[in-house]
């Protein structure tokens, strides 16, 4: 056998076992990332996943939330990515169409059915980016409301950060990323790499915590960056929102 014959074999040879440990890994392998159009590029979520979480508060539950990413929308004419939140408990519902800026993930829209204790309120958010407003339309008991909210730079959403967090974020202890809300302007930062457990499961995390106070939230260490828990999210005082179930796709 000549010796280019038996170079030409070592190559053969070669990808084949590259080809199988590419294999192995897209199986087996710790972190997934799936290959997406979302935001021209990859992120480590796609069409469909959904999030549960129990909803907690003092320890005890008092009711349950999900987050699906809708992926691709159009909302009146503008493409958009689509985020659905609701949650619930006894006598609340709260249910939030979010429609991000497909590359920035700022917000574009928020549509807004709430009900607490029987008071029902439709709200409606308008946001330009480009001049820093938001518009806010909210119907209460059939009355109307209007109100301008201004300042200085694109304001943010709360769920459009965690999903912009999760596709871009570095995950450095240290970071501090600022957020400008409509309410009020936090900074939000990585505290630390933390364990916790959840349902008698432990997780390792990236911990979050906002300046002036009122968000903390747990990302997985892992691919997918699942924030494992939210605290400070939901309309309700005091309450944590603890993963029960995760899927890939509905």
């Amino acid at each position: 056998m000549s010796f280019i014959n038996r170079d030409f074999l070592r190559g053969l040879y070669l990808t084949k076992v590259l080809s199988v440990s590419l294999i192995i890994f897209l199986l087996f392998g710790d972190y997934t990332i799936y290959a997406d159009d979302v935001g021209g590029g990859s992120t480590p979520f796609h069409k469909g996943e959904t999030i549960e979480y129990d909803i907690k508060k003092f320890g005890l539950k008092i009711g349950e939330a999900r987050l699906v990413f809708e992926g691709h929308n159009s909302i009146e004419g503008r493409d958009s990515l689509l985020i659905i939140f609701t949650s619930t408990a006894p006598r609340f519902f709260d249910e939030e169409k979010i429609y991000l800026d497909p590359i920035t993930y700022y917000p574009i829209m928020v549509k807004r059915n709430l009900n607490i204790f029987g008071r029902r309120e439709i709200i409606r958010e308008d946001y330009s980016p480009a001049d820093g407003t938001v518009k806010i339309i909210k119907y209460v008991n059939g009355k109307e409301s209007k109100q301008v909210i201004k300042k200085d730079r694109a304001m943010d959403n709360i769920y459009g950060f965690i999903y912009r967090y999760r596709k871009e974020g570095r995950f450095r202890i240290g970071e501090t990323v600022k957020m400008f809300l409509p309410t009020k302007n936090i900074d939000i930062t990585l505290i630390k790499q933390d364990k916790i457990r959840i349902a008698g499961k432990e997780y390792d995390t990236y911990f979050m915590q906002s300046m002036p106070p009122q968000y903390n939230i747990w990302f997985d260490t892992k691919g997918a960056k699942i924030p494992v828990r939210i605290d400070g999210s939901v309309g309700l005082k005091r309450t944590s929102m603890l993963l029960k179930s995760y899927n890939l796709s509905q």
